[in-house]
């Protein structure tokens, strides 16, 4: 069976993609070799789908982290409000929250997908689910995919097949094995918004707290050197540390470690967390002591629960190396200086990242110097065309990633759509 273009995988990018193409007038075939659509989207956003970011061009780049560059022409067609304004026309009304983050105001990703898959059939593409792409050859008609099921072939593909993230929504690394076949050079690819692992134990004695209004600072070891600073929310876990703050810290050291031609085996991290940032060492003191004196009846442990996080505070009595049991009325000023310093600078030593699999996102892919960023399309080999998280571009966390698969898929499609009008006519077609 003969198309103009088939998309390969039906997530964010590929379902744009299609949609692309089809509107653009092309014939397309969409292959997901999942039973279902868009089974990553479903789960983003803990099911909520964070869509994209309502924010300009210049603070949308700020917040990419891979070759930001290589984002300029797909975002000038298809920005953040350009997508909220066709997910609107689909029905799906949005909401803004804090961080310009854009959710559906339903809080439901499923009214995403649907709206996503309206767009691909109102647009004349075809969809084949449950169908997988084996492999794909070029020649001088144009390429052949084969599939566990069929054959087919087309004048242009386009690979959305994502990366390695969420392996359990069937992110299994094809797309590196068929544009390494079809003549790309890929990067190692490795976790991108990852949870953290610490040398230190105590966090699984208080796992599942989330320390809020947190202040990070995250620096090499052994030179000192600054690499991570931001404020956000931070959650203690049986391994390490989790939350957004942490989710995007992991990129940056992942991308400072690629800058440096290291991984985490080859370099440990110190991270600072000042759990009050809002108070100078001296309120903090000033603070600490008014408890104390308030619960001088007590015992030092006993005395913290207006300061801290229940699950947390054997572990700072632990840190603080005061006695648990000394009576609250006798603790020091030495002893009342030990648990500020603590408590500004509760330091924990990063090991690595938890694996791939767990990520949000992958970084590393298909380098993008092969690519030609006005229309997504290999440079060295025509009619292929690449879009999505199978890219080497990423983002933080904030909705970011899910509007670069957009922008990418929509240039995709209709960048392919657009080629396949330029081809010579043949016999029989």
């Amino acid at each position: 069976m003969s198309y103009d273009v088939i998309v390969i995988g039906a997530g964010a990018a590929g379902m744009m993609a299609a949609v692309g193409a089809g509107e653009s007038g092309a014939r397309t075939l969409l292959l997901e070799k999942n039973a279902k659509v868009g089974r990553k989207i479903g789960i983003t956003g803990k099911g909520r789908c964070n869509v994209t970011n309502d924010c300009d061009r210049q603070t949308f780049m700020e917040h990419v982290v891979s070759n930001p560059r290589f984002l300029y022409s797909a975002l000038d067609r298809l920005g953040p409000q350009d997508m909220m304004r066709r997910l609107e026309s689909q029905g799906v009304s949005l909401k803004v929250e804090r961080g310009n983050r854009v959710f559906p105001v339903s809080d439901r990703s499923f009214d995403i997908i649907d709206a996503l898959l309206r767009g691909v059939r109102k647009s004349g593409a075809q969809l084949c689910c449950g169908c997988s792409a084996r492999r794909v050859e070029t020649g001088p008609e144009g390429f052949t995919v084969f599939t566990d099921q069929k054959t087919y072939r087309a004048k242009a593909i386009i690979l959305a097949t994502g990366g390695l993230s969420y392996s359990s929504t069937g992110a299994t690394g094809d797309g590196y094995r068929m544009a390494k076949g079809l003549g790309l050079t890929t990067t190692e690819p490795c976790a991108g918004l990852s949870a953290l692992i610490t040398k230190e134990t105590w966090p699984k004695d208080a796992m599942g707290v989330t320390l809020k209004n947190v202040a990070v600072h995250i620096t090499s070891k052994p030179d000192g050197k600054s690499i991570v600073r931001d404020f956000g929310e931070v959650l203690l876990t049986h391994f390490g540390v989790s939350g957004p703050v942490i989710l995007s810290a992991s990129s940056r050291l992942q991308s400072w470690l690629k800058a440096k031609k290291k991984t985490f085996s080859e370099a440990e991290f110190c991270l600072h967390l000042d759990l009050k940032s809002a108070l100078s060492h001296e309120q903090l003191d000033e603070r600490l002591r008014r408890d104390l004196d308030k619960y001088r009846k007590r015992s030092f442990q006993n005395a913290l629960d207006d300061l801290l996080p229940r699950k947390l505070i054997p572990v700072v009595v632990r840190l603080s190396q005061i006695p648990p049991e000394q009576p609250a009325a006798g603790i020091t000023k030495e002893q009342r200086r030990q648990v500020v310093n603590l408590l500004k600078d509760l330091t924990l030593t990063i090991t690595a990242a938890r694996p791939i699999e767990e990520a949000i996102v992958t970084m590393g892919g298909v380098e993008v110097r092969q690519i030609d960023p006005r229309t997504m399309m290999a440079k060295t080999v025509p009619g292929l065309f690449v879009c999505g998280e199978l890219l080497d571009v990423d983002a933080l966390t904030g909705g970011f990633n899910l509007q670069i698969a957009f922008s990418t898929g929509l240039v995709a499609g209709e960048s392919a759509a657009s080629y396949c009008k330029r081809l010579p006519i043949r016999n029989g077609e």
